[in-house]
């Protein structure tokens, strides 16, 4: 329920209709590849998780796979790109509550909204997990409700409904009305739209039994990425034309508005809200732990490894926090323009966490086998492996002939290296200290 609370939030609610208008009804295809790369970048996740779990996850599995280097560099850039992401969710949520209650400034729903998320991370663990569990259960509950009201409108069983067939579907252009450049674009923004599932290999780290915890939640991630992701989208470019504006706006309300259902879309729109706040809740709950274990690897600030009684690193909470106070602040200075900066600045993130991932599986994989810990086990080893490193090389080639993500491309791979300067100067202050260390220690004998 962790990993569907983050990643069913902005990707999923508001980036599908961008998907849509760039691909047509192709973006079918463009969700199975993504889906594809999703389900195996998860599954050797999985497999590490499973084995070694800890706190810091992936950020860990690369220091020990590939290098201290790779640990730091990867742990902060995550963080990073989820501090991104808090903002753009929040500024989602309280833009929606500002159109129902416009006599209230946009700022202050999202400081309302950051404020009460802050009291609920502060506590304890367990008060976190009873709060995502619900609200991922409401977004769960949610969209097999929009699958079922979008099955009867696609077979024309509702009242003054007439079976869609094949119209939408293969009209205004055809299936791939783009061609293959819609699908490459579309591509593009599709697998961001699953960027948050990764966190349940950190939540799982503080549960009773991590290693089972892990082994269950990734082998259900195939089934859910098809029913809630390629399920929900089929849905709508079965029911609307791909260039309809309503599918841009919002494609789960502009589908149920079709069936003529009272009070249904409004029912949607109140459960985007509550879809974008839980994976609010679920990524300060994510920035916080990468940052938690960050220090206590000596890789950030000795304050943020400190503990509350009820075991909330307090001071990596707040952080995330206060960074959610910033979006609040951007919120009033910039309401309009702000969810498309916060948006384009997550940029390729996603994509060089990914890689790290898969270059940290196929290093430890024959370690975990010899040591005989692998519960959990990749597919086709190590050529699945090594295709889905290839696809993600593919996206990142994509990204250079599209303007607006060779931008986003380009303006991850400068913070890539300001973060990776930020290791060498770390690991020379560590270094320092050990000398320093040293000579105490002669010095007291």
């Amino acid at each position: 329920m962790m990993g569907l609370g983050s990643a069913i939030g902005a990707g999923l609610f508001l980036g599908t209709g961008v998907g849509i208008a760039k691909a047509g009804p192709a973006v079918l295809i463009s969700y199975l590849i993504a889906g594809f790369v999703v389900v195996c970048v998860m599954r050797m996740l999985g497999e590490m998780g499973a084995a070694l779990p800890a706190s810091g996850s992936f950020s860990h599995y690369a220091r020990i796979g590939i290098g201290e280097w790779a640990g730091f560099v990867m742990g902060w850039l995550y963080w990073f790109m989820l501090i991104m992401v808090l903002g753009a969710e929040i500024t989602g949520a309280s833009a929606i509550v500002n159109d129902w209650l416009p006599s209230v400034p946009q700022w202050v729903v999202a400081l309302v909204f950051v404020t009460f998320f802050a009291v609920v991370n502060l506590a304890k663990v367990s008060n976190f997990g009873e709060f995502e569990f619900w609200f991922a259960a409401l977004k769960v509950t949610a969209i097999i409700g929009f699958l079922a009201v979008g099955l009867l409108l696609v077979f024309g069983l509702l009242p003054d409904t007439d079976p869609v067939g094949f119209t939408h579907l293969l009209g205004e252009g055809g299936f791939m009305p783009n061609g293959f450049a819609g699908i490459a674009a579309g591509l593009l923004v599709v697998a961001f739209a699953f960027g948050g599932i990764e966190i349940i290999t950190i939540a799982a780290a503080e549960s009773e039994d991590p290693e089972r915890s892990i082994a269950t939640a990734v082998r259900s991630v195939m089934w859910r990425i098809s029913v809630f992701y390629i399920g929900a989208i089929a849905i709508m470019v079965f029911v609307l034309p791909w260039n309809s504006p309503e599918l841009q706006e919002g494609p789960f309300v502009a589908v149920l508005d079709k069936a003529n259902l009272p009070y249904v879309a409004g029912l949607m729109e109140l459960v985007v809200v509550i879809a974008l706040l839980s994976a609010f809740n679920a990524n300060v709950y994510g920035t916080s732990r990468m940052a938690f274990s960050l220090a206590r690897r000596n890789d950030g600030p000795a304050a943020l490894a400190i503990l509350s009684k009820s075991g909330v690193p307090t001071n990596a909470v707040l952080l995330s926090v206060f960074f959610g106070f910033v979006s609040v602040m951007l919120n009033w200075l910039l309401p309009d323009a702000l969810l498309g900066i916060l948006l384009n600045a997550v940029g390729a993130a996603l994509l060089v966490i990914w890689v790290f991932v898969v270059v940290s599986h196929l290093r430890l994989r024959p370690v975990l086998e010899r040591e005989g810990k692998l519960t959990v086990r990749m597919w086709l080893f190590p050529y699945l492996s090594y295709l889905t490193l290839a696809l993600l090389a593919a996206f990142g080639v994509l990204m250079l002939f599209d303007d607006d993500a060779r931008d986003q491309l380009i303006a991850t791979g400068v913070l890539f290296l300001a973060i990776l300067m930020l290791s060498v100067l770390n690991s020379r202050r560590r270094a320092r200290k050990g000398r320093d260390g040293v000579r105490d220690v002669g010095a007291g004998l």
